[in-house]
């Protein structure tokens, strides 16, 4: 009997799907929350990539299932954000359209490879009844400031309270002046200037700031969505601009950020990167009064290497700077600051500019006047307001020095290194080692009162503003200029129908819609003719960035179709938070800072109970898959063969162009027949040869639709089967680690299942014996539940297989049919093979589902002692398992591996370097 696995998965996916299988309600049991990072529905679908942490995710869903937990296994899509409007853009349909269309194709090809997720709980973040209550949340963050007193943001009524009482200080927006207030003064304030105060400590604010500028997609853009200089999405050059932007003060919880990471389970590289980004730093910090300045302003500048400071010779500020209009004394240097600062609209990175302002501060050592300068330059690495410069000891400095004309100052002259000493251009400092001056430095401007230790942080607070039009609408209009949130009782606000998605000169294409402003009296939207700035009033025209639907829809999961509240206190007292959180590390900077900003900010309002919204994460390692390059001669639609590069004495100028993989023959060669037939773009172009063939230069790297080496699951499952494909991913190589995808291997997996088959059947007759089985089959199978249980919870899943099929064909060997040994086993496979094994169990006479049955026990009678199993690796990859005496000598199992058929046939030709053995754990053979 043939193992059709089309009709049998296929089945059984209707099964799960009719009978609620998957579908999850608050119990009595113990709750389990496993959940993969919000996918984007794009609409190139799935490639086997995604599927990883898809698969990996649902077999332990599927075995804590078995272990008797309540398991929250849920999925919803990222629908907001760049790329759907891009698409909409360029193809003149609807994003909405769109992302319904990527939808359902996703949904087919998750429930085609039998992903348990609860489809009950799906979600999106662009239905309005989701960012009903993204908007709810960010009316909550705009009237709240954190108190760092009590370490925990407060409503805002709470500061205006204190203003009324005691009066504060605060620092002038304007002016960046730290000024303080008495209580009647405040009653005196009106509206501009209550809110102009309050706009230094609220949570959510609007503030001119630097930003990532891309004119070629009309929108700012965030850190993460640049790399090299340019938008991740369409390889787009990216400046920087000053706007008017939304801003949320994260920096004020970048403490907490870093604190709340030794309550996360995962891997030290991912703290690593979040504590990177964060950039906690302590540092000293000199108070610099302006020379010529009516006001006496003081400039804030950060000494990285104080014992450095006698070679100060420039300062500088960012054009955006709240002195650099008003620091100039003579109207000749206004004008030139001015000038600069509008013709410096974008930053380039390559080029130094600046201009002197006419005026300086004074080195606090020496006395030295310091020249004060307007500039670019620092801005764009390190978005510093004001900076110091010391050319003779920093590289950055120097360029500037040079461009301008600044003399450097030498402070170490000498250092040995062996005890430390260091010569300085200072007797109080010279013969001291560094750090010792350091120190000595910092004490003098402390005793001095122009300086300061600070704690500071590399993390900005983030723009919150993007010029799009699919994303979710910012719930605010502006009254005189001064922000206004709409009525809660009136969300969501929602995103008006327009045709044009097209942004235009830094205004989301939200300005087109004629019906787009706030009535104050009656409470609604109206047409945008009824603007009289009285009692109608514009609504904010930026939109929300994507990053706000997805830093909390782990909580929506929890009470998906509550339509009082975001979550009731009685669900999140059960489900908590998530247990288990696997996504790929590119999200460890970006979206989970923002998550655990978000999920923080509720809990101190008192929204949710946890401080931090993941208990274990999980990083799945990358696909790698070969992508294929042509060469194309630089101005000319010519393509050379590779193999030509070096050879050719025509063309020297060459551009590397990705093609899909699809068009490639024999590993390496090119199919220009097809090329040409399928992209219209190629059809004229010119193909030199060589030796009548054309080869492409092969690159292993992420599989990813831009490099166009994708392999699409649906091939895979259609001719494989679910089951082959989901044990074949998890086979390639340890799930934590890249690995490039091998078709070649899949016959290997899929003799495996045809074997498991076989062991139910005898002659095509499904046979399973009643006898009591030997002591043998017996510790065939305890032995293997022992390394199952052991490895599935440490998410090796690939030595798991190495297990099953050991097992497997030991039990073939010794043809053992007897039902008290394949029963459990097959529960042991059902997480990682579901479909096959829900065959094989309703074959055995059960009912219900095998999620139903718990997982089989280990009885230790069965393990014998005189054996030992190491699993071998080659330089640090699993690639088989070795069976030895149990008391055998070290020596004498290095021998046995060495010689081993299986270790020369891996080795080949290569050299043995090292053998690294662990008892009773592992072997690593390096070469």
């Amino acid at each position: 009997m043939e193992y059709n696995f089309r009709k049998i998965e296929k089945y059984w996916q209707k099964y799960w799907e009719k009978n609620k299988i998957f579908h999850v309600k608050e119990n009595e049991k113990q709750k389990y929350y496993i959940l993969n990072m919000f996918p984007y529905p794009s609409g190139y679908g799935l490639h086997v990539g995604h599927c990883l942490g898809y698969i990996a995710s649902d077999i332990y869903a599927r075995y804590k299932i078995t272990k008797g937990f309540n398991v929250l296994n849920p999925i919803g899509f990222d629908s907001f954000g760049l790329p759907a409007e891009q698409y909409a853009i360029q193809n003149r349909k609807h994003p909405n359209y769109i992302i319904s269309k990527n939808e359902k194709k996703y949904t087919n090809q998750i429930k085609n490879i039998g992903i348990s997720f609860d489809w009950n709980r799906k979600l999106k973040t662009s239905d309005k009844n989701y960012y009903k209550w993204t908007q709810w949340m960010f009316i909550q963050i705009f009237h709240s400031w954190y108190d760092k007193n009590d370490n925990k943001a407060k409503p805002i009524q709470s500061l205006i309270k204190e203003f009324i009482k005691n009066g504060n200080y605060f620092v002038n927006a304007n002016t960046s002046y730290l000024c303080k207030f008495d209580s009647k003064k405040w009653k005196k304030f009106n509206d501009n200037e209550k809110e102009n105060i309050l706009q230094n400590y609220r949570l959510a604010y609007l503030c001119k700031s630097m930003v990532n500028w891309c004119p070629d997609l009309g929108t700012v853009l965030a850190n993460e969505e640049i790399k090299n200089g340019k938008s991740i999405r369409g390889g787009y050059k990216v400046y920087k601009k000053q706007m008017l932007q939304w801003h949320i003060r994260i920096n004020a919880y970048a403490n907490r950020l870093i604190n709340g990471l030794n309550y996360i389970c995962c891997s030290s590289s991912l703290k690593k990167s979040q504590i990177n980004w964060i950039g906690k730093t302590k540092k000293i910090t000199v108070f610099l009064e302006v020379l010529h300045s009516k006001d006496k302003k003081i400039i804030e500048f950060t000494l990285l290497h104080p014992e450095k400071v006698f070679g100060i010779t420039f300062a500088i500020l960012s054009i955006n700077h709240p002195y650099v209009n008003n620091i100039s004394l003579s109207a000749d240097y206004k004008k030139k600051v001015k000038n600069y600062i509008e013709k410096t609209f974008y930053i380039n990175k390559k080029n130094i500019t600046g201009v002197f302002t006419g005026n300086y501060v004074l080195n606090p050592i020496t006395k030295k006047l310091i020249p004060i300068y307007v500039t670019n330059f620092f801005n764009m690495e390190n978005s510093m307001e004001s900076m110091i410069g010391i050319p003779a000891h920093e590289e950055k400095s120097k360029l500037f020095s040079e461009k301008f004309g600044i003399n450097t100052i030498k402070v170490i002259r000498f250092c040995n290194k062996k005890n430390q000493k260091v010569c300085y251009n200072s007797d109080f400092l010279n013969g001291l080692p560094i750090n010792i001056a350091r120190e000595k430095i910092i004490k003098i401007l402390i005793n001095k009162k122009i300086g300061e230790l600070k704690i500071s942080y590399r993390i900005r607070d983030a723009v919150f503003s993007r010029q799009r039009y699919w994303g979710e609408p910012i719930p605010i209009y502006l009254k005189n200029k001064i922000p206004k949130t709409i009525p809660i009782e009136k969300l969501p606000v929602i995103l008006p129908e327009i045709h044009n998605f097209q942004p235009k000169n830094g205004k989301s294409a939200l300005f087109r819609a004629k019906n787009w402003a706030w009535d104050e009296k009656n409470m609604k939207i109206v047409s945008n003719s009824f603007i009289d700035y009285k009692s109608v009033f514009p609504i904010e025209t930026n939109t929300m960035p994507s990053w706000a639907g997805s830093s909390w829809y782990f909580l929506r999961y929890m009470d998906v179709t509550n339509e009082n509240f975001f979550l009731s206190k009685k669900k999140e007292n059960y489900w908590k938070n998530v247990d288990l959180y696997i996504g790929g590390s590119e999200h460890n900077t970006g979206h989970l800072i923002y998550a655990r900003f978000w999920h923080k900010f509720l809990k101190d309002r008192g929204w949710v109970q946890t401080e931090e919204p993941f208990k274990k994460i999980l990083n799945q390692g990358m696909i790698l898959s070969f992508s294929a390059i042509i060469l194309k001669v630089i101005g000319k639609n010519i393509f050379v063969s590779y193999g030509l590069k070096e050879k050719s004495k025509v063309f020297h100028m060459f551009q590397e162009i990705y093609i899909d993989i699809f068009f490639i023959e024999n590993n390496n060669h090119l199919n220009i027949s097809n090329l040409k037939k399928i992209r219209p773009e190629f059809y004229n172009s010119i193909f030199i040869l060589e030796n009548g063939t054309f080869l492409c230069k092969r690159k292993l790297e992420k599989m990813s639709k831009s490099k166009y080496n994708i392999v699409n699951p649906d091939d895979i499952y259609k001719k494989y089967g679910a089951d082959v494909f989901r044990l074949h991913e998890m086979f390639l190589g340890p799930i934590v680690q890249s690995k490039p995808w091998d078709d070649k291997k899949i016959n290997g997996v899929k003799k495996f299942i045809k074997k498991l088959f076989n062991l139910f059947h005898q002659n095509g007759v499904f046979q399973v014996l009643e006898t009591d089985p030997t002591f043998e089959e017996f510790h065939i199978l305890h032995y293997t539940i022992k390394n199952i249980e052991k490895h599935i919870q440490l998410f090796s899943f690939n030595v798991c297989i190495s297990y099953f099929m050991i097992a497997i064909n030991k039990l073939l060997i010794l043809k053992c049919k007897k039902r008290k040994i394949l029963e459990p086993l097959i529960q042991l496979l059902a997480p990682f093979i579901p479909h096959i094994s829900e065959e094989l169990w309703n074959k055995l006479g059960k009912q219900n589902s095998i999620l139903y049955h718990p997982m089989p026990i280990i009885d230790v009678k069965y393990i014998k002692k005189n054996k030992i199993t190491y699993p071998i690796m080659f330089n640090g990859k699993f690639k088989f398992l070795e069976e030895f005496d149990y008391n055998i000598e070290k020596e004498e199992i290095k021998n046995k591996i060495l010689n081993n058929l299986k270790t020369k046939n891996i080795l080949k030709k290569n050299i043995v370097k090292k053998i690294i053995f662990i008892p009773k754990k592992i072997i690593n053979i390096l070469f």
